[in-house]
């Protein structure tokens, strides 16, 4: 159900690798300047105050360092990290025995946390905000609330769905925080730190090329430098060069702009399929034998942050860039409308 995890140290069961991947101080994480600062001045103010830490909300894409930020938070405030899920906490109970075992200050962190049952939230409520339990002992008329006072504590959430909050939970938090993709240079940066750790060279050129067929996620970059290593070693490399670093990437099928196979079959699907849209996420979703969740959740985010789809009252379109990225004729319709904007 839950992990308990002392700041600071490596965890048993975690991959030694994947640990000293992730950054362990504020200092050390790269990007998402805005809210990085922002926590750098609440953190140190509640460490003045020798107050726990207001509650953080991290919500963005998958794979944008909410995870280690909630981390870096603890190791910041020099406290323990517990860490849960919305789906893992099932029943009151479930949350009831991880806040009572909660001390002064620790962090709570609750990845997706848009995934928590109704009868759960109503729990964490007076939780989050008087830091308190309240518990009906008994049945029917001999039924009493009991308050059970819970140290001061800090629930970080996150989600990838922030939609799907409810207001009575979303506005509990004091600090809400919102994570962007990440421009090439960023991730250029994160993977020179990563190439060290792995115990790789890689030239500037190559890990720009990495950095740019990564979706503006750290996550994906890391995983791609992993597979253009496998290559590089097999070939003997001593430093891996931006040619085994493309022949990797076209092997792996992830074209210039960092679509994979899946996202191409969506904007095949969208444009061979029915003609550029409008088209329902379910009936697309049908089409591509997937989840209707994980092309919202997964596809699609990137997919419109780079105009190659666009959402209408009617569905899903593809744009007039999704058709040139995949080489066919761009619509006389669509580019009469094109014009007509610019």
């Amino acid at each position: 159900m839950r992990k308990r995890i002392v700041a600071g140290e490596a965890q048993p069961g975690d991959k030694e690798l994947e640990i000293t991947i992730r950054p362990q101080r504020l200092q050390d994480f790269v990007g998402q300047e805005r809210a990085k600062k922002n926590l750098e001045i609440f953190i140190q103010a509640a460490l003045l105050r020798e107050e726990a830490l207001d509650h953080v909300l991290l919500y963005g894409p998958p794979g944008l360092g909410k995870t280690t930020l909630a981390r870096i938070i603890g190791r910041e405030l020099a406290v323990n990290v517990h860490v849960t899920s919305g789906p893992a906490i099932e029943r009151p109970g479930d949350l009831a025995a991880i806040l009572t075992g909660l001390n002064r200050g620790d962090v709570l962190f609750i990845d997706e946390i848009h995934r928590l049952s109704r009868t759960v939230e109503e729990i964490l409520y007076p939780a989050m905000e008087d830091f308190a339990l309240d518990i009906v002992v008994g049945k029917g008329p001999s039924a009493r609330s009991l308050r059970l006072e819970l140290a001061h504590f800090t629930l970080v959430g996150a989600t990838t769905r922030i939609g799907l909050l409810t207001s009575p939970l979303r506005d509990r938090f004091g600090v809400v925080a919102r994570l962007e993709y990440y421009q090439p240079q960023a991730l250029q940066e994160i993977l020179f730190r990563t190439a060290a750790v792995l115990e790789v060279d890689i030239t500037p050129e190559t890990a720009l090329e990495i950095a740019s067929r990564a979706r503006g996620t750290p996550r994906i970059a890391n995983r791609l430098l992993k597979r253009v290593r496998d290559f590089a070693q097999v070939k003997s490399e001593s430093t891996i060069s931006l040619e085994t670093a493309k022949a990797a990437l076209e092997a792996l099928e992830i074209d210039p702009l960092g679509l994979d196979r899946s996202d191409r079959q969506l904007l095949e699907a969208l444009i061979k399929n029915f003609n550029g849209g409008p088209v329902g996420l379910d009936t697309l979703a049908a089409v591509l034998s997937e989840d209707a969740g994980t092309i919202e959740e997964v596809y699609e985010p990137f997919l419109l942050q780079q105009s190659l789809i666009a959402r209408t009252a009617r569905g899903r379109i593809a744009t007039p860039l999704a058709y040139r990225h995949l080489g066919l004729k761009v619509p006389l319709q669509l580019e009469q409308m094109e014009i007509g904007r610019e």
